[in-house]
């Protein structure tokens, strides 16, 4: 693959549009029926967004407003469905089903509609990655585990306390063998230039 060779455009991403999480609000405690609530995002510390949400017996109730990109405010009124499936060692799973195509989903994404990842035809952002790309986050994955500092110039830290040593070797294999990837790929598209 060459470099920068993903995809730079077409669908949006999932991390462009806000969601809500079954899972969360499960383990929040905020599924219980009769439950009256509201969801917020914020953006640098400011409110930005907010949803009224009304809990059923198998049913979450969505009120809010939205625009879409800069366009007439509109009023959304829109119920989900909640499915649940039974664990292996015991308890369930809660899910929503798509107000749209009745899928079973984690998450639901906001707009003039709730909707799954599928109905929005949204993609996620590692689907845009080039090789270099994949390589240079894969390392830095590994920098967080292990507490060094990010990026891949920064040089080798130390063992975080309690680790094994051959925990630690092989992650430190890992992470060069990704960093020298990057760095290959990187030296590649320099010389081409």
């Amino acid at each position: 693959m060459m470099m920068g060779s993903g995809r730079k455009y077409g669908k949006r991403c999932t991390d462009n549009m806000r969601s809500v999480d079954v899972r969360n609000l499960r383990r929040d405690g905020l599924l219980k029926p009769g439950s009256v609530f509201e969801l917020s995002w914020t953006w640098r510390g400011k409110a930005e967004a907010a949803i009224a949400v009304a809990v059923t017996a198998d049913r979450v109730r969505f009120v809010y407003c939205n625009s879409e990109r800069g366009g007439p405010w509109e009023d959304v009124d829109c119920t989900a469905m909640l499915d649940h499936t039974p664990m292996h060692f015991g308890g369930v799973q809660t899910w929503w089903r798509c107000p749209c195509c009745h899928r079973r989903a984690a998450l639901l994404y906001v707009g003039r509609t709730m909707a799954c990842r599928h109905c929005w035809n949204l993609a996620y952002r590692s689907e845009r990655e080039t090789e270099e790309d994949r390589a240079l986050r894969r390392a830095g994955r590994i920098r967080r585990r292990l507490g060094w500092e990010p990026g891949i110039a920064n040089g080798r830290g130390t063992k975080p306390k309690g680790m094994h040593w051959r925990t630690f070797w092989k992650l430190c294999a890992e992470h060069d063998a990704y960093a020298n990837q990057a760095l290959g790929m990187l030296q590649a598209w320099l010389r081409r230039r």
